[in-house]
């Protein structure tokens, strides 16, 4: 009878114990996944915000460029 309470006890501190291991691996797999959807995140934060500061560029460059053409206009009228 002695063997068979020892015998269980121990199957239910076996299992106990994957139970833990099982939560933790759980917690970390959502940890994992909110970081992975973070990094996600801030990747396409990082690629709008070089989209934006491309197009910006790219108006300012239209912009001197319209502002050259301008100032050249003014110059060949004074002449």
């Amino acid at each position: 009878m002695k063997k068979v309470a020892l015998t269980v006890s121990v199957l239910a501190l076996g299992l106990a114990a994957c139970e833990a291991k099982t939560d933790d691996a759980v917690e970390n797999a959502a940890i994992e996944e909110a970081v992975e959807n973070d990094m996600e995140a801030a990747g396409d934060a990082v690629e709008n915000a070089v989209d934006e500061t491309a197009a910006a560029a790219e108006a300012a460059g239209d912009e001197a460029e319209a502002a050259a053409e301008e100032a050249a206009n003014e110059v060949d009228a004074e002449m």
